[in-house]
């Protein structure tokens, strides 16, 4: 082959100028899925389960740490497989996943099928990341935060039309929104098929290294470039604070409000509608203005007090207030994400949303189950005193004391 062939074959993979728009509207169309399912999930291990709310938490907290742990453990394969393969196979094959997975849920006899389930969909639950690799391979360093505030806001719209339906499809049952979600998810990987271009030209594409893939070499990623590993421990710390609301938020309204399936969707919907306000059309601006450790500073201390507002709130009209506050804490995953792909080189992307993720997931895992047996224990039964706030509580600690090592940090830069 001539040296003119062998530079077409190097030659990067052109890509639309629409293709950021593709990875939002995938994104988008995965978390309706995933949306769908929430609002009935407390239902369906009762019935399931044969077991009350309390324990039911527990039970939710368990199967969101086997979900988190399966992501840990897979996530840096599937990131490192990006580097080396390409981002578009990885994703699709990722979304096809977690439609097989909406299908096991739908049809699951038993609590041990529901947790089958949920591993499935860790494993397969890769496609956040490869997403963010997509879009750190096609935009520059300055308008990353941009980006990834339009990936959180299209992440939040699906959250607002996912368990929006789903609260009003679990009215009808606790399994048919699984069957609406698996159907949305192989939708979705039938338009990525069509629609999805590759973003890594074949000139970024790196050698696979097992020991990079293992999930605890992930994390080397970190101590190989200044800077990362101070930030990773803050996005840690914040994604397990902020674990509180997978874990609790929907056992919490059943049994403090006594919420149905389409109120608790609403609640979810209005969540989602406000994040995606704040993190698709005000990160941007607002970090032009302000600069991205100011707007991060300020999602954290709204996030803290919000947490606190949480445990003290006793009606509806309260709830809704806190929720469009809690908006700014949506600026706080995009812009630590955005200043950690500038402290790595463009081909080690892949390997960075790897290592994050897994970072993110075991902080959840840690944080779900931990929340999770707090609402569990303080609301069982038999208790002297009851509580279903004291989760809430613990939750804003934590999140003060994230605040604060931002703050040791953001001095320690400036120095």
């Amino acid at each position: 082959m001539s040296q003119s062939a062998n530079a077409i074959a190097d030659a990067p993979v052109p890509v639309s100028r629409h293709a950021v728009t593709f990875v939002l509207i995938t994104v988008f169309l995965d978390m309706v899925g995933f949306g769908l399912i929430m609002p009935v999930l407390p239902k369906l291990i009762q019935d399931v389960g044969h077991v009350d709310i309390a324990q039911a938490a527990v039970i939710g907290g368990w199967m969101f740490a086997a979900f988190s742990l399966a992501q840990f453990v897979f996530a840096p394969l599937m990131g490192n497989l990006a580097d080396r393969f390409g981002r578009r196979p990885l994703l699709l094959l990722a979304i096809f996943g977690l439609g097989v997975d909406f299908i096991l849920m739908a049809l699951a006899p038993t609590l041990e099928w529901l947790f089958v389930g949920r591993v499935i969909a860790g494993v397969c639950g890769a496609s956040w990341i490869i997403a963010s690799a997509y879009i750190a391979d096609v935009t520059a360093p300055e308008d990353r935060a941009r980006a990834f505030g339009y990936m959180g806001a299209a992440f939040g719209i699906g959250f607002v039309i996912g368990p929006a339906i789903g609260g009003l499809l679990g009215e009808l049952g606790p399994r048919v929104p699984f069957w609406v979600a698996a159907f949305v998810s192989l939708l979705n990987f039938v338009y990525g098929w069509f629609v999805l271009p590759e973003s890594l030209a074949p000139a970024n594409r790196r050698k696979f290294v097992l020991r990079r893939a293992n999930p605890f070499g992930a994390f080397r990623v970190f101590a190989s470039y200044r800077g990362v590993l101070p930030m990773v421990l803050v996005m840690g710390l914040f994604f397990f604070s902020t674990s509180v609301y997978p874990a609790i938020w929907t056992f919490w309204g059943i049994a403090k409000f006594g919420w149905s399936e389409a109120m608790v969707g609403a609640t979810l919907a209005v969540f989602g509608l406000v994040a995606g306000v704040f993190q698709g059309f005000l990160t941007g601006p607002a970090t032009r203005w302000f600069g991205e450790w100011q707007v991060a500073l300020f999602g954290l201390v709204c996030a803290t007090l919000v947490a606190l507002g949480y445990g003290f709130v006793g009606a509806l009209w309260g709830v809704i207030a806190l929720m469009i506050l809690h908006g700014p804490e949506g600026f706080v995953h995009p812009l630590l994400t955005s200043m950690l792909t500038k402290r790595v080189p463009d081909d080690a992307q892949g390997e960075l949303q790897g290592g994050i993720s897994a970072v993110t997931n075991v902080a959840m895992l840690l944080g779900t189950v931990f929340f999770a047996f707090i609402f569990g224990h303080f609301w069982a039964e038999d208790r002297a005193w009851r509580s279903t706030d004291v989760a809430y509580w613990v939750a804003a600690g934590f999140l003060a004391l994230t605040t604060v090592l931002f703050l040791i940090l953001k001095r320690s830069e400036k120095a």
